[in-house]
This record gives C-alpha cells, structure tokens and sequence, in this order.
C-alpha cells in the first residue's frame, strides 16, 4: 500500500490554483471544471483541491523554513505560527536522528491551516 491523495477544501479553484502554485513551485498537474476538482502533484502524491472536500491539516517539508515563511509573509500569506523547533530526533524513529524538526504553519487562500516542516541536522552522529 501506498499513499496516492489528500483532498483540501478549496471555495475557489482558481485562487486555491494561484495560491499553491505559488507554495509548491509547481503548475497544477490537472483542472477539472466542472466538476471543480484541481490536482497538483506533490512529490507523487495527489493533492486534490475541491469544494466538497473537508479542511484537512496537509504537511509540506520545506528546505528553508524561515526563507520560505519570510517569503510568503511578503506576499502578504497570513502566518499562523513562527517557525519553531517541535522536537529533537534522538534516534531515527521520526527524522533523522541528529536533527531537530522545526514547524511553521500558515494559512491558505481557502482559510485552511497549512504546516511548513523543516528538519535541521545540529549533530554529525
């Protein structure tokens, strides 16, 4: 089994289209409307945006967390929550081991809550 799709409540394709766009880099990789579905793909996952899709608490990993958030903060994206260290991989259960995980979360154009997760390595075991 693999993972294949997350689905995000979007009211409005097009702007959730420019918003993500914006956020993974990347053109949608499809638009069906109508029906009004919008897929990216994101690392070989499908993100499917809809509006008959619950709000859903979707993770994106970012190589730079605070230039990323720096980024969309000039662009006006409402920060919810400042980068911050979660927690500390002691071992390899979670994260590589050695490194901390930061999060930041944000909100989309759809007002869902979006974490940005980056994992900084501050030991050489």
């Amino acid at each position: 089994m693999r993972f294949v799709q997350v689905a995000q409540h979007a009211e409005d394709l097009q702007r959730a289209a420019a918003f993500y766009t914006v956020l993974l880099d990347a053109e949608p990789s499809a638009i069906f409307d109508p029906p009004g579905l919008l897929f990216f793909d994101v690392g070989g996952v499908r993100l499917l945006l809809e509006k008959g899709a619950p709000s859903a608490l979707v993770y994106f990993e970012v190589a730079d967390l605070e230039g990323t958030v720096a980024d969309l903060r000039r662009r006006g994206v409402r920060i919810i929550t400042a980068p911050h260290v979660i927690h500390m991989h002691e071992d390899s259960t979670l994260g590589p081991a050695g490194s901390e995980e930061w999060m930041a979360f944000i909100e989309d154009s759809e007002a869902n809550t979006v974490g940005l997760v980056s994992r900084i390595r501050v030991s050489g075991d």
